[in-house]
């Protein structure tokens, strides 16, 4: 069952917020926060890209198999 595109751009309003947030906690000017969110969310985006890189690869090997 593949996931809708709809159901993963929800997770870019998630993502900044969350980055924001992280980003915030640890900053009190805007710049450091503004550079360390999107840090934060490259960071995570290339995370969860790998993630679905190896599971793309996994599928497609147990499917040739």
């Amino acid at each position: 069952m593949a996931i809708s595109l709809v159901y993963l751009l929800w997770s870019i309003p998630v993502l900044l917020a969350v980055s924001l947030v992280m980003a915030a906690t640890r900053h009190e000017r805007w710049d450091l926060i503004c550079k360390q969110a999107i840090s934060s969310a490259i960071w995570t985006l290339s995370f969860l890209g790998a993630i679905a890189l190896g599971l793309a690869i996994a599928m497609w090997w147990i499917g040739t198999n």
